[in-house]
């Protein structure tokens, strides 16, 4: 990701492993103490929800890339994640923004 995303947008995107379609994210998950995206959890074509985390996922234009079905982490595994790390979505932030790092932000006014 060269530029920042609203969480929106990055959200809707399909999850590709070289062009074959996994799935897609349901969450971003953050750092339980910083706003910063530590992965996606991912619900996936077979019904499996899985973990991809940021460090090794590539955010596209039109796709969140990963470069091995290795880098995908199990439901098993997920659940450590998902107690370690606080959701997105629950967090209630108006418009928040994904930056090249994995920094969140809210969006700020034009005032």
């Amino acid at each position: 990701m060269s530029s920042r995303r609203k969480a929106s947008e990055l959200l809707a995107l399909p999850v590709r492993i070289h062009g074959i379609h996994l799935g897609r994210a349901v969450d971003a998950l953050l750092d339980p103490t910083l706003d910063r995206v530590v992965g996606f959890e991912i619900a996936c074509g077979d019904g499996a929800y899985r973990f991809l985390p940021f460090a090794v996922a590539r955010i596209d234009e039109d796709e969140i890339a990963a470069s091995s079905a290795l880098a995908l982490v199990d439901e098993r595994e997920l659940a450590y994640y998902r107690t370690r790390s606080r959701r997105l979505s629950d967090l209630a932030l108006v418009e928040p923004w994904v930056e090249p790092d994995g920094a969140v932000h809210e969006a700020r006014s034009a005032a």
